[in-house]
């Protein structure tokens, strides 16, 4: 085996031979000549990744595997570790992108002079782009050695989808890795507070001075620096070194080439500021990168619940301005640290968890952030919109006042968790979940009413109703808060919206309920006819599957940002597509879009479950844990197979068991070998049932939306008790 060559697992082989893990457990049984074990453990074995590619080259198992699949095998087995490799590779496309020529010169070579000749040119392509004091340190010879067959690799797959979109594979394919051990920002969430930062006026209103420069101290992953639209400065600093490094190569490669541009070392992109990316390595709070910085807007993301945030070493810190945080309010100082980096009348946007609206240690600096007018919007979010998942999260939006500004009369509240979405059904609450969240929904709600407000008080003149909209938005005079607990919390001043529009809503939803119950009686099965159970030939989704009657594929939820995509909340839910792409996975993955017939079965959970897609569904992307059955209408009728495929006997036979969850094979599902016409037989009274199903659901959200709409008129006084 050849020194310092890259090491695969029992999975990553699975992966290049597109065969599940019993199947190479069964080739190390079987076959003598499969590779030995050269590292990792007894019950986690890593095999050299160059025999392990011979040996199935040599078997013909390894005809097709991709170039994306090599490579990522590659960089995940480096020696060095993943991190590292993923930095080198990061370097490298800069030089591929940014100087192909040069890079061509070096990679004719053999590979240990390529490994001494790469440092130079790697330190002068990352000077021009990330300057003298990056997060990216210039990788040595020796460190590069083990590292050059990954590069050539990198090297091919950026010539067949761009430097840009081959590093993004495998940035995502190490994030996707190691789940736990990034805070993600979702790129939707991002996007939204992109969007309220934006700093060229809402429409109709003054235009400002457009964004040049933007900050990020707790940069993670970069997420909210590659929403900022437009030409910018991008500012970051990040306490992980290693993520610094990849997130300034992220950004980085995301920009336009440097080609041609007028940059110094120290001070990439030019004079005029834009096209700078600096982002650094340290603890943001305790050592600030960037302490003489003011820029236009702050995008933050920062840790929560920090109880060792530096209380002690910085309490005479001038960046405190509107108090010493208490011990257990870190999200305040970076509140203030955000103040601090902004321009006079600079924009700032941080994600926050709801305690750090009500908390009672932190209602001092509330209060004079209220006083002050820096604290201009708090928007509550769906619970489900970043980690942890299952809480609502806020956003604050601040202003840096300036010296001879007034303070401002009322704050921005906005809680999107009630705004009405696919996934909440006719009038009700968007629903909580990852996959559940109508993203554009939420934006607009939240973008909306923080221009109307924001231009009423550009305008000088009173929020009032512009701002507003019953139940989700509403401008609160400050001399409201002001009070012993200063509670910020959106819920809290917004009039509960069960009655929608009075007794006059609640009037049309009895009406909606009256009509659904009616169309339930008339859905409602007959009486069972006996039957003596009689023997069928029974056939398995597997078989049919290798027959061609019907193709078997498993969603990602990756696909066209256009589409939406049926989420495995929908299908239990019965409700339409909520979901949002997260885009391709990969350069060359296609999305996989529903057709009208299709057959979709969740993976997860014991509870017998189908949905066959109709038109108005089809076109959506199929979502995570999902599976599709797409059968040949020649053959198969979907209805049949959707509801034979429900039975719970059925279900339990094809279901195996984690230690937390059930998981269901498809290829294990039976049902019986019937004529097309029969089948059809059986098709038309499973569609009469899923109709009768669907209309008892809307029932029970109709009924309770109406009951929980009374008791909160009643009690509120918008509903008579006659």
């Amino acid at each position: 085996m050849p020194e310092n060559s890259a090491e695969v697992t029992a999975a990553g082989i699975a992966r290049l031979a597109g065969v599940g893990r019993a199947a190479v457990s069964n080739w190390r049984r079987r076959h003598p000549d499969f590779p030995r074990p050269v590292g990792g453990t007894d019950t986690s074995p890593s095999f050299s990744l160059p025999e392990v590619e011979q040996w199935l080259r040599d078997q013909g198992k390894l005809a097709e595997v991709p170039l994306r699949e090599r490579v990522w095998q590659q960089l995940a087995g480096h020696p060095a570790g993943a991190v590292t490799a993923l930095v080198h590779a990061g370097c490298a496309l800069l030089l591929v992108r940014d100087r192909p020529t040069a890079w061509l010169k070096i990679a004719a070579g053999p590979d240990a002079r390529m490994a001494e000749d790469l440092p130079g040119a790697l330190d002068e392509v990352l000077t021009a782009r990330l300057g003298t004091a990056r997060a990216v340190h210039t990788p040595g010879p020796a460190g590069l050695l083990p590292s050059v067959p990954l590069l050539r690799s990198t090297a091919e797959l950026a010539a067949e989808a761009g430097a840009h979109r081959a590093f993004e594979f495998l940035f995502v394919r190490q994030l996707d890795a190691n789940p736990r051990q990034y805070t993600l920002t979702p790129p939707d969430l991002a996007a939204l507070m992109a969007a309220l930062a934006k700093e060229d006026g809402p429409t109709g209103g003054p235009a400002r001075r457009p964004a040049r420069t933007v900050l990020d101290p707790a940069a993670g992953t970069g997420a909210l620096l590659r929403a900022v639209a437009g030409p910018a400065a991008l500012y970051g600093q990040e306490a992980d070194p290693d993520l610094a490094a990849l997130t300034a190569l992220r950004l980085a490669l995301r920009s336009k080439s440097a080609s041609g541009a007028a940059g110094t070392p120290g001070a990439p992109g030019g004079d005029d500021g834009r096209g700078v990316i600096d982002v650094r390595a340290g603890d943001t709070l305790r050592y600030d990168a960037f302490p003489r910085l003011a820029v236009d807007v702050v995008l933050c993301h920062p840790p929560f619940n920090e109880r060792n945030w530096g209380h002690e070493d910085l309490a005479y810190d001038p960046r405190w301005e509107y108090g010493l945080p208490a011990r257990t309010e870190s999200e305040l100082a970076w509140v203030q640290h955000a103040l601090a980096r902004l321009r006079e009348g600079g924009t700032a946007v941080l994600l926050m968890p709801p305690a750090a609206a009500s908390r009672r240690s932190g209602r001092r600096i509330r209060a004079d952030l209220l006083r002050r007018g820096a604290l201009r919007a708090v928007v509550a979010l769906p619970a489900g919109a970043a980690p942890p998942y299952g809480i609502p999260l806020h956003l604050w939006v601040l202003r840096k006042p300036g010296a001879g500004d007034r303070p401002a009369p009322d704050l921005l509240v906005v809680d999107t968790a009630r705004t009405p979405g696919p996934a909440a059904g006719a009038g009700g609450p968007a629903a909580g979940g990852r996959d559940r969240i109508d993203w554009g929904a939420v934006r607009a709600a939240a973008v909306e009413a923080w221009q109307a407000f924001d231009r009423s008080a550009t305008d000088a003149a009173p929020a009032g109703p512009a701002a507003g909209r019953p139940g989700t938005s509403r401008a609160v005079p400050v001399i409201e808060l002001l009070d012993d607990d200063v509670d910020l919390a959106p819920a809290r001043h917004l009039p509960s919206p069960a009655t929608g529009g009075g007794a006059g809503e609640l009037g049309r939803v009895r009406d909606r309920l009256d009509a659904t119950l009616k169309l339930t009686a008339r859905l409602t099965p007959p009486p069972p006819a006996p039957r003596r159970p009689s023997r069928r030939t029974l056939t398995t989704v597997g078989e049919l599957a290798r027959s061609g009657a019907l193709h078997l594929r498993t969603g990602t939820g990756t696909g066209s940002a256009a589409a939406p995509v049926l989420t495995e909340h929908d299908v239990l839910g019965g409700t339409p597509p909520s979901g949002t792409a997260t885009g391709p996975a990969a350069p060359d993955d296609e999305p996989l879009l529903l057709e009208a017939g299709d057959v979709v079965v969740p993976v997860l959970g014991a509870a017998p479950v189908t949905r066959v897609v109709d038109e108005a569904t089809a076109g959506a992307v199929l979502g995570r844990n999902l599976q599709l059955l797409r059968p040949d209408p020649a053959a198969l009728d979907p209805w049949f197979l959707a509801g034979f495929l429900r039975g719970t006997a059925n279900n339990r036979q094809a279901s195996s068991y984690a230690s937390t969850s059930a998981r269901l094979d498809a290829r294990r599902l039976q049902l019986p070998r019937l004529p097309l016409a029969e089948q059809r037989g059986y098709g038309a009274r499973f569609r009469a049932l899923a109709e009768f199903e669907d209309a008892l659901r809307t029932a029970g959200r109709l009924g309770g939306q109406l009951v929980q709409g009374m008791y909160d008129g009643l009690t509120d006084g918008t509903v008579a008790p006659e």
